[in-house]
């Protein structure tokens, strides 16, 4: 059987052997609740702690200052509503982008049910927010904003740093989603100076159903769940002991590997660009070429339909994807690429490579072969 060429990192990423390893021992020996008192949930808290500590350590927090979730989604859902309901008293503006992951542009509109005004950013046509129109867009009554550290559609990565000393000069709030951003940028909430960051397992080769939510010891917070003591009550119910251990080996490892590995995709990356743009007409890049994530190639052929070109290297052994995996199934074109200024028949002309540890030149190579003449053949079609 042909081996197949996953180019999807963004949606999900495999768990790695090391990571398996270490998951199935707590899974199969060190199986205690770790609210438990005897032995085995003695042992149990103890991987929760260390879980925590490495995560902590990670990105420079404090080990009190993370809480385990079910993964990013709800890390997400967990740290905007929480400050968002804690903050209520000083005001009832929040700021976001429009280029913003469904789970926090959903979180905002469950906010403006509650009575909450949020204003939603415009990008350039690179996908880039201006630092200038979020300090204009800044009201007395401003609490909260969000911003992504770099957009899981298209790649670009977000000037935060300047968005976070104009919050912290207002004294706003700021929480990023930093889920796509962390594994292939240095990520420390300190330096950085954010308030919240959400982070995910499966993104960085650990297991799907753990995230983790940083919130910075002192931030008013009002917790969304109720029911339960785990995670000093900002998320009850009993600790994914295997997850966050899998997650916790995971980060290690990214750790170690991040820069040389950014470096190797980078140089891939802009290989794949310019070959596919350069062969086939009408093909462009989407996003900013320079301030992008290391595995992000975003193109749109024009005159084409996506959802063709992805059926065909499916049956070609190539696993890509026409943006967010959270959006797959969806109608509507890509509200990333429409606020790029993409109409919403370029936007469902689309096509989102992401790659990964396990890609190679050879890998990238069979693809550019296949993709120029079934986009051709699909061109000629449409023409007859």
């Amino acid at each position: 059987m042909k081996k197949r060429i996953y180019l999807d990192f963004a949606a999900t990423t495999p768990v790695l052997p090391e990571v398996v390893k270490t998951m199935e021992k707590v899974l199969l020996d060190d199986y205690g609740n770790p609210s438990s008192l005897h032995e085995e949930g003695r042992l149990a808290k103890a991987h929760v702690q260390k879980g925590r500590e490495t995560i902590a350590k990670a990105i420079g927090a404090e080990t009190d200052e993370i809480f385990f979730t079910s993964g990013g989604t709800e890390a997400n859902f967990l740290g905007l509503t929480g400050l968002a309901r804690a903050l209520k008293r000083r005001g009832n503006h929040l700021i976001t982008s429009v280029i913003e992951h469904s789970s926090i542009l959903g979180c905002f509109q469950g906010l403006e049910s509650e009575g909450f005004e949020v204003t939603y950013l415009p990008v350039t046509a690179k996908g880039i927010l201006d630092p200038e129109q979020f300090k204009n867009s800044i009201r007395k009554e401003t609490i909260l904003a969000s911003f992504m550290m770099a957009n899981n559609e298209i790649g670009t990565i977000q000037p935060l740093e300047d968005l976070v000393k104009t919050a912290q000069s207002n004294q706003i709030i700021f929480h990023t989603d930093a889920i796509q951003a962390f594994p292939h940028l240095p990520l420390n909430v300190k330096t950085l100076g954010v308030d919240a960051a959400t982070l995910s397992a499966h993104k960085i080769y650990g297991p799907k159903g753990i995230g983790a939510l940083y919130l910075k010891r002192g931030t008013p917070y009002k917790p969304v769940f109720k029911g339960g003591e785990q995670e000093r009550k900002i998320r009850p119910g009993t600790e994914n002991v295997a997850g966050i251990v899998g997650f916790a080996k995971a980060t290690e490892i990214l750790q170690n590997e991040r820069n040389k590995e950014s470096k190797r995709l980078e140089r891939l990356r802009d290989r794949l660009i310019h070959d596919l743009c350069g062969t086939i007409e009408d093909c462009s890049l989407n996003g900013d070429p320079l301030t992008r994530l290391p595995n992000n190639v975003n193109l749109t052929f024009k005159g084409v339909d996506g959802e063709s070109i992805l059926i065909h290297l499916d049956l070609e052994g190539i696993a890509c994807s026409m943006g967010s995996a959270c959006s797959a199934g969806a109608l509507e074109p890509s509200h990333v690429l429409i606020a790029l200024g993409r109409t919403p028949q370029e936007a469902k002309s689309s096509i989102r490579f992401t790659l990964g540890k396990y890609t190679s030149e050879e890998e990238l190579e069979a693809v550019k072969k296949v993709i120029p003449p079934f986009v051709e053949q699909l061109r000629s079609v449409r023409l007859k």
